[in-house]
């Protein structure tokens, strides 16, 4: 599909992912572009441009045109005189091989999320990018009703595996020094597009109302509907791509299947509001702050 600003839309994915041809995000960006951009976010969800080679300011600059920037993360360190990045490195043990939605453990997680490619392992290093409106819509009728009515407790702080290195032990325990609990709507509607999708993914470890047996078998069944193949994009990754997600219906996955190799990407993250279910109640902090020195414009 060739838009009217004349970039190529290209899908990459039967159910989600596109990849934006035509497009050099180092230049100044005419307002019409990135209007058609965030048009093909909300009906892709995910969208690749390659070989781009940003720096950091074109990354910042880049992520800037979709809304307010948050800091790199609400705990852990951002790259060094850069507090709006967040470097995300494989190297030394320090992998986030689990689907998640980036930072649900706040009241006001991210909108959306741009990825950079800086080191790139000779092989493995993907990311997979699944569509939570897709694992929505595939739900049976019983378990759709029962979704549209539940809320989960989200929390960095829960059981992970045991760290494999020192490095890997300190991020830990940098990563949980501020501990916080949110409830949010299992299904959350989509502030722009209406959509239904479901709202989980790793820091979702408790079901309101429920034990934490019941907890985990009900997350499990609708978790298994998120990473349905049919739902996934797999983005392998060259140097100097950049990838830009909708945070609020998607989850992601890196792999760790890059042995001992490094993998190093930039992340910046654009600020968003408390998802809301479909009865209009927003999300709620449980323990923690609002994280406003997260999300500055959090509503």
């Amino acid at each position: 599909m060739t838009t009217s600003t004349g970039f190529d839309i290209r899908r990459i994915g039967g159910r989600i992912g596109a990849e934006i041809v035509g497009v050099d995000l180092s230049t100044d960006l005419d307002p019409a572009i990135v209007t058609e951009i965030n048009t093909a976010l909300l009906e892709h969800k995910a969208l690749v441009f390659r070989g781009q080679q940003l720096d950091d300011a074109g990354q910042l600059r880049f992520a800037s045109l979709f809304g307010e920037l948050t800091t790199a993360h609400p705990t852990v360190p951002s790259v060094d005189g850069q507090p709006n990045i967040l470097p995300v490195d494989g190297d030394e043990g320090i992998r986030a091989n689990h689907w998640h939605t980036d930072v649900t453990f706040v009241r006001t997680p991210p909108k959306a999320s741009t990825l950079r490619s800086i080191v790139v392992p000779p092989y493995g290093g993907n990311t997979l990018i699944a569509n939570s409106a897709g694992a929505y819509r595939d739900l049976p009728e019983p378990l759709r009703e029962l979704a549209d009515k539940l809320w989960a407790v989200h929390t960095n702080d829960y059981d992970y595996a045991a760290p494999k290195t020192d490095k890997a032990a300190e991020h830990r325990k940098q990563f949980v020094s501020r501990k916080y609990r949110t409830a949010h709507p299992v299904v959350r509607v989509h502030p722009e597009t209406g959509e239904r999708g479901l709202f989980i993914g790793g820091f979702a470890q408790t079901i309101e109302g429920l034990g934490p047996s019941e907890s985990r078998d009900l997350l499990r069944i609708f978790q298994s509907y998120v990473t349905r193949p049919e739902n996934i994009l797999r983005v392998a990754w060259t140097p100097g791509d950049l990838v830009l997600f909708d945070n609020r219906i998607t989850q992601h996955y890196a792999p760790d299947d890059y042995g001992d190799l490094p993998r190093l990407l930039h992340r910046v993250t654009v600020a968003g509001d408390a998802p809301a279910g479909i009865d209009g109640t927003s999300s709620r902090a449980i323990e923690g702050d609002d994280a406003g020195h997260y999300t500055p414009a959090a509503a």
